[in-house]
């Protein structure tokens, strides 16, 4: 029988171990698919970590992009869906049922579930995003239009999503771009590098990248993307940031600010560049890294809307590869950011990805 790798997560900071598993067939409602490129993501950082706590030993990893490899014919008829297939793998199980799913906001469903929470050793056995195939239902996989590298598409498919969803919030709450021309991106990872090359496709005339410490290759980046200016707190101070500001926009203050760095410690100063009634959109947060004074007032005088966002919806997705076709200038700068590893060098790369190293680390399949 046919077998397959897949990097399973023993201990809070400890090695990933590398099982293999019998690769099973499709069944009726899980579809198999074979890796192209799994990206690692801050989330995952954190469950290592342990500022997230999952079922041990588990199989993690959300950001899958493979190739349909086994299908039911019934599947296959019902969803529109044929081996050889390229699909990103939404992990997100919604309810259906809560008050949230009920008027569209699927993503923030109180009852979620997900495709990655089986322990490895229960088959079919490749659950998450860091094995060398994976099962998930039909209904979670948004086919890869042909024109797109499934490779290239990977780079962003968890960031890319993440920021849509965050402006599509923003949008509800009256916070839309329309009148925005000077804007803010605290940090500078995959989101925070999408959200500036989603600003820039959305013609913001003056967009801040802002670092918290000096790097040029993420500053090269944001550049190509569509940053205007690259800044950081380490050489600028927060000082030289607001001066530029107030001196792009006339002295009142960014439009919007949107919090990408994951640090407690950007959100002061986020909240410090808005101008009156400024957006901030805070969907950086996503463990407990540690507590953080701010002066409430500002919240208060300045009128600002601020907006957590923590997950995404299948529309999400499919407005990420949308922009993809559109903008094919971008494909090879968006390609350059990653770096890839075989399964069996999940270490090296979490290790890699910890530390900096890579804008964006991504396991790959043969």
């Amino acid at each position: 029988m046919k077998t397959g790798k897949m990097a399973v997560l023993t201990g809070v900071n400890e090695p990933f171990r590398i099982d293999t598993y019998p690769v099973l067939p499709a069944t009726n409602g899980s579809v198999r698919l074979k890796l192209i490129a799994s990206g690692v993501c801050g989330t995952d950082l954190h469950i290592h970590e342990g500022r997230l706590g999952v079922n041990l030993p588990a199989a993690i990893g959300h950001e899958f992009v493979g190739v349909i490899d086994d299908i039911t014919e019934a599947d296959s008829e019902q969803y529109g869906l044929v081996k050889g297939d390229n699909a990103i793998v939404y992990i997100a199980i919604p309810c259906g049922e809560c008050f949230l799913c009920k008027t569209g906001d699927d993503a923030n469903c109180v009852n979620m579930r997900v495709t990655n929470s089986k322990p490895p050793q229960e088959p079919p056995h490749f659950h998450g995003g860091y094995g060398e195939y994976t099962f998930a239902p039909p209904q979670n996989l948004i086919p890869i239009p042909k024109g797109l590298d499934p490779k290239t598409v990977a780079v962003f498919a968890c960031a890319g999503p993440t920021s849509i969803h965050a402006f599509q919030l923003a949008a509800k709450a009256g916070g839309s771009l329309e009148y925005a021309r000077v804007a803010v991106i605290q940090g500078l990872g995959p989101v925070g590098l999408f959200t500036v090359m989603l600003l820039s496709a959305l013609n913001v005339p003056n967009i801040i990248a802002l670092t918290a410490r000096e790097n040029e290759k993420r500053a090269k980046a944001a550049r190509s993307l569509g940053a205007t200016h690259v800044l950081s707190l380490e050489k600028d101070g927060e000082i030289g940031v607001l001066d530029l500001v107030m001196a792009l926009s006339g002295g009142l203050g960014a439009d919007l600010v949107f919090e990408a760095s994951g640090n407690p410690a950007a959100i002061p100063v986020g909240l410090n560049l808005l101008r009156n009634r400024g957006v901030y959109l805070i969907p950086g947060q996503y463990s407990d890294s540690g507590k953080i004074p701010i002066a409430p007032q500002l919240i208060t005088f300045k009128a600002l809307r601020v907006l957590g966002s923590s997950q995404y919806s299948v529309t999400d997705v499919k407005k990420y590869l949308s922009l993809l076709e559109s903008r094919p200038e971008l494909r090879s700068k968006i390609l350059e950011l990653a770096a890839f590893y075989p399964v069996e060098k999940i270490n090296a790369a979490m290790q890699a990805s910890a530390n900096g190293e890579n804008i964006k680390t991504l396991l790959v399949g043969e």
